[in-house]
């Protein structure tokens, strides 16, 4: 389903040039559970970036489902992410003006329009189809990410991307979500990419990456 060829990402500094990837090649199949570690600056943030689309590779290749997306225009890559992939991030980025079911709504405004009965459904799967009229402020930290994992599902893509999406959880409400990932995963064979920090979390997938100073150092199989 994914797969990077000799990924190189440069920033421009001013005068200098701060190389964050160098030559990354990694393939990633439909349906697998796969775990990114790497200390901080190793580049995890930016190649979960690239994969998601939300960025461009200064040079190399990056095929997603066999289309090769690294030279698609901002309008394109827009249309892939609709399309193809769900996101989970540390800080929930729910809109705290609206309810639980209103952002998991917000999810689906881009891929095809709302649908409440979906909506609904996608927070029952996460375990919260009685605070679907509750606020972003009414809920706990583990029920905002759950919601966040809920607006990513609704749209069914097929690769979820998530970046740390226990950094912001004590240890009872990280495991509850991993749980819920990791049995979404079972359940529909979606491909889960995810960035941890946190061995033990990434011991719940089926393989883990290493990055160090913007390259592959190892790989484990689980």
């Amino acid at each position: 389903m994914i797969r990077l060829h000799e990924i190189r990402k440069v920033y421009p500094m001013g005068s200098r040039e701060l190389t964050v990837l160098r030559g990354v090649s990694l393939h990633i199949r439909a349906g697998e559970l796969v775990a990114i570690m790497g200390p901080s600056g190793s580049g995890k943030s930016t190649m979960l970036n690239l994969i998601g689309c939300l960025d461009t590779p200064t040079s190399g290749s990056y095929y997603l489902d066999d289309r090769e997306v690294s030279q698609l225009s901002g309008d394109e890559l827009a249309v892939v992410r609709a399309e193809k992939i769900g996101f989970v991030f540390q800080q929930f980025n729910l809109l705290p003006r609206l309810t639980a079911l209103a952002n998991v709504e917000l999810g689906m405004r881009y891929a095809g329009g709302v649908d409440r009965e979906r909506a609904m459904d996608a927070l029952a799967r996460v375990g919260l189809s009685d605070r679907g009229d509750h606020r972003p402020t009414e809920l706990s930290g583990g029920e905002q990410q759950r919601v966040a994992i809920a607006r990513a599902l609704v749209k069914n893509p097929p690769c979820l991307l998530a970046d740390e999406p226990t950094g912001n959880l004590d240890s009872r409400s990280g495991e509850e979500v991993i749980s819920i990932l990791t049995a979404l995963h079972a359940e529909q064979d979606m491909t889960v990419i995810m960035i941890t920090h946190d061995a033990g979390i990434a011991r719940h997938c089926q393989r883990i990456v290493h990055l160090k100073d913007g390259e592959i150092v190892a790989e484990e199989l689980l």
